[in-house]
């Protein structure tokens, strides 16, 4: 059985603010992050199933990241849960907008595309399949990138 990488790329509108960050990025902003998920699975053969030749059915992988990921923060605030002027501020910001996400740490590029991880892993690692590749673009030219081969 041969294994082949596939790889699925999900874009989202999202804030954030880093608190105590010594640059403009301590200021609540938004990028159109870029999320690329890549799954190594065996090709399925079997003429009978309507997923024949597939790793994994797109629609599939699609489903699980949507409903897990990009649909909660797609045009959200996130903020470290953390920064006591962030959580002072609670109540005034909920007041106007509905979508604010805490995270236990600062939302950097690399701190959510761990959270991204740490999500989806469970839900993809099923069956053959392995979560093998994760790459989270904040611009067009900076990102983060998480594999399973470099934490083996």
């Amino acid at each position: 059985m041969q294994k082949v990488r596939v790889t699925k790329i999900f874009t989202f509108d999202m804030a954030h603010a880093l608190y105590g960050y010594d640059g403009a990025c301590k200021n609540i902003h938004g990028h159109t992050y870029q999320l690329s998920i890549t799954i190594k699975g065996n090709v399925l053969e079997n003429s009978y199933s309507s997923k024949d030749g597939m790793v994994v059915d797109f629609t599939d992988l699609k489903n699980i990241v949507c409903k897990n990921v990009t649909n909660i923060f797609d045009h959200a605030l996130v903020l470290n849960e953390n920064a006591k002027p962030h959580k002072q501020l609670e109540n005034t910001l909920r007041a106007q907008f509905d979508k604010i996400i805490y995270l236990p740490r600062q939302p950097t590029c690399e701190n959510l595309l761990l959270h991204f991880k740490n999500i989806l892993a469970p839900l993809l690692n099923i069956e053959n399949l392995i979560l093998q590749y994760l790459k989270l673009s904040e611009t067009p030219t900076s990102y983060s990138e998480w594999s399973v081969e470099d934490n083996l």
